[in-house]
């Protein structure tokens, strides 16, 4: 029925009429809808921290999300939220303005976890990590001053399969990026609703929506890192080989203990012979 229905929610105003936008967008609903389901995010009733960085992927998740409550799909309630980090030239009226034209409940927070970022790091290194954990904490703050019961992000299916090879490469683990996990104070969850969701569709998506992108490299520290390392490596494989990075998300989802070599995860010396 859902697939059927050419309504859709207010968010999408201006949205194109062409086929290949419907059946673009029919497609993100259905697999946002399945990550919610296959997952178990879903307690009704429950209020969710929806987080909008302003780029591609989390404008995707807000609007995705707004139209499966408004088919009543997704029995929580939505608050949107922006933490201005105090980056150089971040535009901060685009998401305020963004959000209240378009009715959408939200909350603007002003931290400036910029200046502690630049002087814990020395300069040249990579920003990313420390400024990732500094807006988890204030994140999870918000979420809990705001009665949320679960902090909601943008990660794709691409995010999974680069954090996979980040820590294969440079980790020496075989680990990902799991689409719903509690916190260290175990309050509240982390959902990541847009795990089956290809990054090159929520591009497609958030430019024909035509949405105020704000570019994510605001502090210059994007050069050089090993996630676009990762990244360039699996653009080579799927252009060598269309389909490959869905082959390999779908590994992740069919693991065989037995086959590993993690005796903590299969009991080895417990195996006989006949058994």
């Amino acid at each position: 029925m859902l697939d059927d229905a050419d309504e859709i929610h207010p968010l999408f105003r201006g949205a194109p009429t062409s086929t290949e936008f419907k059946k673009l967008r029919k497609r993100l609903v259905r697999q946002t809808r399945e990550a919610i389901e296959q997952y178990g995010m879903v307690e009704k009733g429950a209020r969710w921290l929806v987080c909008l960085s302003g780029g591609k992927d989390s404008y995707t998740l807000l609007a995705i999300l707004h139209e499966l409550q408004w088919r009543g799909l997704l029995p929580v309630d939505i608050l949107a939220c922006n933490l201005d980090q105090g980056q150089p030239n971040f535009p901060a009226t685009v998401l305020p303005a963004f959000l209240k034209e378009r009715g959408v409940p939200h909350r603007i927070e002003y931290q400036d976890t910029y200046s502690v970022v630049v002087d814990k790091i020395p300069q040249g290194r990579t920003m990313c990590s420390l400024c990732s954990r500094l807006r988890r904490g204030h994140l999870y703050r918000i979420a809990r001053e705001e009665g949320c019961s679960a902090v909601v992000l943008g990660h794709h299916r691409d995010d999974v399969l680069e954090t996979f090879f980040m820590n294969l490469f440079h980790g020496g683990k075989l680990s990902a990026m799991p689409p719903k996990l509690v916190n260290d104070e175990g309050d509240l969850f982390v959902y990541r609703p847009l795990a089956h969701v290809a990054e090159e569709d929520c591009e497609r998506f958030a430019r024909a929506m035509q949405y105020p992108i704000i570019p994510c490299d605001l502090c210059g520290s994007q050069d050089g890192l090993q996630r676009q390392q990762i990244k360039q490596l699996l653009d080579g494989w799927e252009k060598n080989h269309p389909g490959r990075r869905q082959v390999i998300f779908r590994a992740l989802t069919n693991t065989n203990p037995s086959h590993l070599l993690d005796p903590a995860q299969f009991d080895f010396a417990a195996l006989t012979r006949g058994s």
